[in-house]
Parts: C-alpha cells; sequence; structure tokens
C-alpha cells in the first residue's frame, strides 16, 4: 500500500491498520532524514500550511510547525486570541478567508468535538486533526504507538495501560483506537470518576488499582489531569490523587519487570508521576517529542500526495 485511504486525518477512527504502517514506514525514512546534518527536503515546496489553533499549544504547534519546514512548505500561524474569531466570526468563515490565500492544508485544534469533522465537509483543503476537544488527537497516537514499536520491536501482543484523567482525555480515546488496530491489548486505569460509563465497550480493560495495572501491562502511557476541562470536582484533591494513582520509582523496583514508561506532555512532574521517574532509562519521554515530529511529517507528505494522485 502505497496511499492513505482518506484524504483527511481527523481520527484514528477512520484509519485502516494498512494506513498506520505506512504512516510508520514513511516516518521511519524521515526520521533518518532529522538525524542528518542538513535536515530539509523539498518535498511540500509548493504546498502552503495554516497552523489554525482555537485553543492553547506549545508541543504539538511547534511540532507541526517544525514538520512543514523541515518538508520546505510555506506556513501560515493563525491563533483565535488575536483574530475575528473573537469579534464573532464563524469558524467556516474564518477558515474561508484563510484558504481564500490559496492555502492546500489546515492543521487545526479546536475545543468542540467533531470541528474537524464539520470542516472537512464544507471547506476545500485537507484537514487534520490537532485535537478537538475531549474527542481526538490523532498525531499524538500515532507518534505513542510509533514509540512503543520503536522501543519494543513491535506493538502486536503488547499490554498498554493508559493511567489518569481517561474521562477529559482526547489522548486516551486516539490511542485505544489507535494500539487496538495494531494489535495491542488495552487497559485504562484511574479514580472511577475518571473513567467514562461504558467504555468497557471499546474492548478495554478497566482497571482502579496502579499496582495491578503496572503488574499486568508492558507499556504504561501516564496522563495528566485536564483542570481546565473539569466543571466539577472528581476526586479530593491532587496530593490525594497523586498518592494512589502517581507513578514513583518505588512502584517501578517491586515489579520484576521493566515497564516503558510514556507521557504525552506537559508533565505535572509530581503528580501523575515523580521527577525520578520522567528522567529514568525505563522513560521514553523525550523519544516520544522527536517522534512526533518524523510521524507528523509523514502525515502531511503522504496528504499532500493524495490530493496529487
Amino acid at each position: 500500500m502505497t496511499r492513505l485511504s482518506s484524504n483527511h486525518l481527523l481520527g484514528l477512527k477512520e484509519l485502516t491498520s494498512e494506513d498506520i504502517n505506512l504512516i510508520f514506514e514513511t516516518a521511519d525514512n524521515f526520521k533518518s532524514i532529522l538525524n542528518r546534518q542538513i535536515k530539509k527536503v523539498p518535498s511540500l515546496r509548493d504546498i502552503t500550511i495554516a497552523n489554525v489553533f482555537f485553543e492553547n499549544s506549545t508541543r504539538t504547534k511547534i511540532s507541526f510547525e517544525l514538520a512543514e519546514k523541515r518538508l520546505s512548505a510555506d506556513v501560515v500561524n493563525f491563533s483565535s486570541s488575536s483574530s475575528s474569531v473573537s469579534k464573532g466570526e464563524t469558524l467556516i468563515d474564518t477558515v474561508n478567508n484563510i484558504l481564500s490565500m490559496k492555502v492546500d492544508m489546515v492543521v487545526m485544534r479546536h475545543p468542540a468535538p467533531g470541528a474537524a469533522l464539520f470542516l472537512s465537509k464544507h471547506v476545500d483543503a485537507q484537514i487534520i486533526n490537532a485535537g478537538d476537544g475531549t474527542h481526538e488527537h490523532p498525531t499524538q497516537a500515532l507518534l505513542d504507538a510509533y514509540s512503543i514499536r520503536e522501543e519494543l520491536g513491535n506493538i502486536q501482543g503488547k499490554k498498554v495501560v493508559i493511567v489518569g484523567d481517561i474521562l477529559h482525555s482526547r489522548v486516551a480515546l486516539s490511542n485505544i483506537y489507535c494500539l487496538q488496530k495494531m494489535g495491542a491489548e488495552v487497559a485504562v486505569c484511574g479514580p472511577p470518576t475518571l473513567i467514562p460509563k461504558h467504555i468497557d465497550a471499546l474492548g478495554v480493560r478497566v482497571m482502579h488499582n496502579l499496582n495491578e495495572a503496572l503488574a499486568w501491562c508492558d507499556v504504561a502511557n501516564m496522563l495528566r489531569i485536564q483542570m481546565e476541562r473539569q466543571q466539577t470536582k472528581y476526586f479530593p484533591s491532587l496530593r490525594e490523587y497523586s498518592m494512589q494513582y502517581g507513578l514513583t520509582m518505588d512502584h517501578l523496583n517491586t515489579l520484576d519487570k521493566e515497564v516503558t514508561i510514556m507521557h504525552p506532555g506537559p508533565i505535572n512532574r509530581g503528580v501523575e508521576v515523580s521527577s525520578e521517574v520522567a528522567d529514568s532509562d525505563q522513560s521514553i519521554i523525550l523519544n516520544q517529542v522527536e517522534n512526533g515530529v518524523a510521524i507528523r511529517m509523514a502525515v502531511l507528505y503522504l496528504l499532500a500526495a493524495q490530493k496529487e494522485s
């Protein structure tokens, strides 16, 4: 397979395992380029990409921008806080105004679930979802799965537990879809108040004890508590959450195996993971950041090829 099955990247639910493997193989090639002295390739020299972020983002935005520039694309950055959105302009009008400047691709982050899908039906450009509310964050899940493949050799048959605020996490949902399509077993772990009610319908195991989850898994993906998305209190205090679900070296030292530790960032050190764990040999958090650029280069490159064909 040499092309994706979709003209957009809206979520992992729509991608096939063949799509994911193609993205990974393409990312392998780009990763070798990123390790060269000259890190730029002219692959997207005639493509203009708009990064349209309606929510604050540091890592994802920088990662996409770097990926675009490594591919020699022309880049336009848009921030809603300094735009006509604050004056009441609609999403479609905003994006159409950007597209009238002859933009080929839109990378969008938006607080409303389904915003990327909505946009893909109403504007004539390829849409990459950089996170839509509590729904999906496809490139994060792809780079997470890619990092597991790199660290453990493959994903098939591996046991991955996602720990923390599953209820408000778009990373968790995309990871579940992605990992299951690649043959992994997936569990979620956290306080009952932060686990969605019917998540077991997705075929994931539900756990509430961190020690049991660590004893079961090969990989632990630690999520931060999404305070900005919580309207009510889901647990008594951060200190109490940390005592129950914060990962420390004491947890890892009691195991008779090595568990690979991941985190999509930003890390709240001392809450979901201790500094010692985040900086340990078992942590691949910085590998995830590096792989994020290669994965996003692969996605941009493959989608641009779709348009040409």
